[in-house]
């Protein structure tokens, strides 16, 4: 329990423990999206070996990207089917994903001014319904996260304009299963536990500069949408896309699709954040359980590795041991006979 303690108040004093100083971890450090509509596709870039269609997409690849584009073609459309059930709506037209091996292939398919930044291995066009891979990057952990997260991205972009922030990075996190990351629910119980949760209106359009901020404002969107998912359901959310893009503000389309103010739905969800996310859930739920578990578990693994740093030391001593008496023997072997005295 006093170890339990212990990681509670590092989690709590520390925001680097998730948040480290360079920025956003996973998918938010790797990903980008280009909402100039400026930018404009021209001919198909010659470094495009081929072409794959669905129902609702075109999967144009590079020939050391085909059975990447054959595996994706096989599940992309399901992946499009959940988005809809969530957001009670399918963006129309037919999205194009290019898929290329490798840095240089990646930028080959960018779109003319468009190149993406070194750190990234997956781009969004949304105004274009475009999406860019490195397709090393599917074979990842985060792979299909990635890919969710850039089609939440085109989804919005094409079913309305004008989302504000915080709603397009909690769809998008909704749809690809984030907000139920350790990171994010660390990062609520300290944006909860030192009273730094953001109001929804500061995150309109702009994010915050600090990293351990940035996860904050990751999470608490998450969360938000999620609650109004659930509260709501999919028909409610249908009705808001389809307020946005009648060209109603958002907080209009949001009273019109919710019947209440976002102002009242925020407050009804900020009172629950401390039954969910503060002190209380952490000593009379499972949470308890599983903080325990995990730091009883690394405890444990730490206990193994010291018994094995010992056993080896241990062997090591034992061998070296055995070494030196051969040494001795056969040094004594080479000599002969001891001289027997008179």
């Amino acid at each position: 329990m006093l170890r339990l303690f212990a990681f509670l108040m590092m989690l709590l004093a520390s925001p680097g423990v998730f948040a480290q100083d360079e920025g956003p971890r996973g998918i938010h450090a790797t990903e980008v999206v280009v909402t100039d509509t400026a930018l404009v596709p021209h001919a198909r870039p010659a470094i495009v070996a081929g072409e794959l269609k669905t129902q609702r997409f075109v999967i144009l690849h590079t020939a050391k990207a085909a059975g990447a584009a054959r595996a994706l073609a096989g599940q992309i459309e399901g992946v499009r089917d959940a988005f809809g059930a969530m957001l009670g709506r399918d963006w129309p037209g037919t999205t194009e994903i290019r898929l290329g091996v490798g840095r240089q292939e990646f930028e080959a398919l960018a779109l003319p001014g468009g190149k993406p930044p070194g750190w990234a291995v997956a781009l969004a066009y949304p105004g274009h319904q475009i999406i860019l891979l490195d397709a090393l990057s599917l074979s990842d952990t985060e792979g299909p996260t990635t890919l969710r997260h850039e089609l939440a991205h085109v989804a919005l972009g094409q079913l309305a304009k004008d989302w504000p922030r915080w709603f397009q990075e909690g769809v998008a996190q909704n749809l690809t299963d984030e907000r139920y990351s350790v990171a994010h629910y660390s990062a609520l119980f300290r944006a909860v536990t030192q009273e730094r949760v953001f109001h929804f209106e500061d995150l309109s359009d702009e994010w915050p500069d600090v990293p351990a901020d940035v996860e904050i404002a990751y999470a608490q969107s998450a969360a938000f949408v999620a609650f109004l998912t659930g509260k709501h359901g999919s028909h409610a959310m249908g009705l808001l896309v389809d307020g946005v893009r009648a060209g109603e503000p958002f907080e209009q389309a949001f009273g019109k699709a919710f019947r209440t103010s976002l102002l009242l739905e925020e407050q009804d969800w900020r009172e629950g954040l401390a039954a969910r996310y503060g002190w209380l859930p952490l000593t009379t739920s499972s949470a308890l359980l599983w903080l325990t578990a995990s730091v009883l578990c690394v405890a444990a693994f730490a206990r193994r590795m010291r018994q094995k740093a010992a056993r080896m030391t241990e062997l090591a001593a034992e061998d070296a041991a055995e070494d030196a008496a051969l040494r001795l023997l056969a040094a004594a072997r080479a000599a002969g006979p001891l001289p027997v005295d008179g």
